[in-house]
């Protein structure tokens, strides 16, 4: 069985203090990056040239499949005209949601079962 860890952000927001703590900086770094300002999401910037990010992109529903084109196509063009967009289509915090974290931790969780299957051994007891 593989050993189960936590990692620094699920620490986090397991603690009510921390994340009060790390919140604003958490936001002020994402603004910083400039991406909102683009109209995109964090998700959008997930590598997409691998194998469980292309299922994870398979697996979503077709509104939300447009809606990320479309951010990207936005984006483009905003990049073209080397200006972003205006202030009130910015991506706020509140619209900023994880819609492929959790498809890609659901194909991450059936992934790790079927190696722990694959990998199962039989003892033969007498």
């Amino acid at each position: 069985m593989a050993s189960k860890s936590i990692s620094f952000a699920k620490y986090i927001q397991s603690s009510p203090t921390l994340l009060k703590l790390f919140k604003p900086v958490a936001n002020a770094y994402a603004q910083t990056a400039g991406y909102r300002q683009f109209g995109l999401r964090y998700d959008d910037l997930l590598e997409e040239e691998n194998f469980q990010t292309q299922k994870a992109l398979s697996r979503l529903e077709p509104n939300e499949a447009y809606d990320r084109v479309f951010r990207f196509r936005r984006a483009v063009q905003c990049s073209i005209l080397q200006r972003p967009l205006a202030k009130e289509e910015w991506t706020t915090v509140e619209n900023d949601v994880r819609y492929l974290t959790p498809l890609l931790e659901e194909i991450q969780r059936a992934d790790d079962e079927r190696a722990n299957w694959d990998t199962a051994s039989v003892k033969k007891t007498h």
